[in-house]
């Protein structure tokens, strides 16, 4: 398939792990055409290495497939060294039709973006990046801890120790002290000692509530049903 040229300074990369595939299409003034490959590493000096050679050839347009997470140090040496390359959804490039077997990934990148077929995806600046990243690491230990929480509960329970039921917030300060001394193999009376006066249970229903039996086997237990 034979594509109109739109752009006259391109460069496509090929993305992975380990390496990155860069193929420049350079469509010189007197109208002459030349086409560079080159190779990278994917430690920080290769990626500065990779900017450095990009930004030489003073490019209309750098694209990459948003492959995984690894386009993303890539970019951002891209970013630093004044391109702002753009990233295509891998999906769509597969659906431009006319693609030749004998043409690497990183060429036909190129290629299609000098013919200006590809449709950049949206990415945010550095700082919006950062943050969505603290949002996301936030919202996974929220998960975890809320998890965690719940494996607490269910292993009281397993046990036989229905704290949960007489107390309103089974994390809350005096409930913790509790199950710590109960963790510790304080027999109930002494737990009882360190249940807070504001608690609306009564004593007996809290000296209740501590009875059961916390075995070994309830440090490595999940939510599933412990044997008899």
């Amino acid at each position: 398939m034979e594509l109109v040229a739109l752009h006259k300074r391109v460069i496509g990369l090929d993305v992975h792990q380990v390496q990155i595939t860069a193929c420049a299409i350079i469509e010189e003034s007197d109208g002459t055409m030349r086409i560079e490959q080159r190779q990278f590493g994917a430690f920080k000096r290769d990626r500065r290495a990779l900017a450095k050679w990009a930004a030489s050839l003073a490019p209309d347009k750098v694209v990459m497939e948003s492959t995984g997470i690894y386009w993303k140090s890539p970019y951002a040496a891209l970013e630093a060294a004044g391109i702002c390359a753009q990233v295509v959804n891998a999906r769509h490039v597969k659906h431009v039709p006319g693609r030749k077997t004998d043409v690497g990934d990183a060429q036909w990148l190129a290629t299609l973006a000098r013919a200006g077929l590809l449709r950049a995806s949206f990415v945010p600046p550095m700082a919006l990046r950062e943050l969505r990243l603290i949002a996301r690491q936030r919202q996974k230990l929220v998960g975890q801890l809320s998890s965690e929480k719940n494996r607490l509960h269910k292993v009281l329970t397993d046990g036989g120790i229905r704290l949960g039921v007489v107390v309103s917030d089974l994390h809350g300060q005096s409930a913790r002290a509790m199950v710590k001394a109960i963790v510790a193999g304080w027999p109930p009376h002494q737990v009882l000692e360190l249940a807070s006066r504001r608690l609306k249970a009564s004593r007996e229903e809290l000296f209740g509530a501590l009875q059961g039996e916390l075995t070994g086997s309830h440090d490595c237990q999940g939510s599933g049903p412990r044997s008899s």
